[in-house]
């Protein structure tokens, strides 16, 4: 079961990038590039699901305000 993640969107981001970099370097350690791609992707989960937070809470203060 994973757990909860902590990281805030700005933590997961910058880590994310570093990952990205990671990989433009054209580095050949395929373990580590697995690990380095398993853990993107729990940071892009992560970014996604901050993004949608704060959307919805968008909307929501939108409509609080059209009425």
């Amino acid at each position: 079961m994973a757990k909860k993640s902590t990281t805030n969107f700005s933590q997961a981001f910058d880590e994310l990038e570093q990952i990205t970099e990671w990989f433009e370097k054209g580095e050949a350690d395929l373990d580590e590039g697995l690990k380095k791609f398993e853990r993107g992707l729990e940071l892009a989960k992560v970014c996604k699901e901050k993004l949608s937070e704060v959307e919805n809470k968008i909307k929501e203060l939108k409509k609080k305000f059209e009425e």
